[in-house]
């Protein structure tokens, strides 16, 4: 190729690039009720990072130490059920009626995992998984508003592109999501899927590296339906009748996807002081959520 002529095809293919990505400003704004927060999320240091909603109660995902699944009750958090998993610092879970099927982050699984005794009882890899990178014009990694407030939480969160964090070796530094790429180049670990849902014998789940969400055949582990989120750093996703919300904890919103199309319908932004958003599920009219430094919040929707 002539240099006259690469520079043309470089000079269309980059605005085709930037022109591909969805106008949020042009989606439809849900007015939402107000977030509460409900309870403390279980455990001495919670750190939760996925929910599921069910008929025994809320399933949710600790992030923490031995990443420990609870099941709650929606009024007051009581435990039900409490375990750990055999996944790493977990992103996450869903219920697909007998067993669970939870994020392991940092090793970059799907974790099919017994809902009674948390073993293992299948692995799986990613699709989309890799190092999280950044792009021209995404939103800034954004924070809880309740950190300070929440000091013991703070202390165990590295920085980065959520709050996930590994050693890495040099003087025990701390780093988690695109800072792991920039801090260890290509021994970067790299990140696995997040929120997870079950329908129709599917599981549905959101991959922060790709910034995508798929639909999968468990049991051939074939790709069934994947489109891109409307963020940098998608989380928790939850069903509305036919339709999918997918929670960004950059942009501190949820957009509603046509799960064939991938086209975004609506959103809901949250305010800047309302808990962050990580994991989500929603259950008759209300969109529960989580703020990875310990809460666990809900509103009506």
């Amino acid at each position: 190729m002539r240099r006259r002529d690469f520079l043309t095809v470089t000079a269309v293919a980059a605005p085709i690039a930037a022109a591909s990505r969805v106008d949020l400003e042009s989606v439809k704004t849900r007015k939402a009720g107000k977030v509460e927060i409900v309870f403390d999320s279980p455990g001495l240091n919670p750190k939760p990072n996925g929910l599921q909603a069910t008929d025994q109660g809320l399933w949710i995902i600790d992030q923490g130490p031995g990443s420990k699944a609870y099941l709650v009750d929606y009024e007051h958090g009581k435990t039900i059920r409490e375990f750990e998993t055999e996944t790493t610092a977990s992103s996450g879970i869903t219920f697909d009626g007998e067993a669970l099927w939870i994020g392991s982050t940092y090793s970059r699984e799907i974790v099919k995992t017994d809902s009674v005794t948390g073993k293992a009882l299948e692995r799986h890899f990613t699709p989309g998984a890799g190092v999280i990178y950044k792009f021209v014009g995404d939103p800034p990694q954004r924070s809880s508003p309740l950190a300070r407030r929440r000091q013991a939480a703070v202390q165990t969160q590295g920085p980065g592109q959520g709050s996930h964090s590994v050693l890495t070796g040099r003087g025990n530094t701390q780093v988690g999501g695109f800072q792991m790429g920039e801090l260890l180049g290509g021994a970067a670990p790299g990140t696995g899927a997040h929120g997870q849902e079950w329908r129709d014998g599917r599981l549905w789940f959101a991959v922060p590296p790709s910034r995508s969400v798929y639909c999968i055949n468990p049991k051939t582990w074939v790709v069934q339906v994947m489109f891109p989120a409307a963020g940098n750093r998608p989380h928790g996703i939850g069903w509305e009748g036919k339709y999918l919300w997918v929670t960004d904890s950059n942009l501190n919103a949820f957009h509603k996807h046509d799960p064939q199309t991938g086209e975004i319908v609506e959103k809901i932004v949250l305010r800047d002081s309302d808990p962050l958003p990580h994991g989500m599920t929603i259950r008759n009219d209300w969109m529960w959520y989580c703020d990875d430094v310990g809460v666990i919040c809900r509103m009506r929707i």
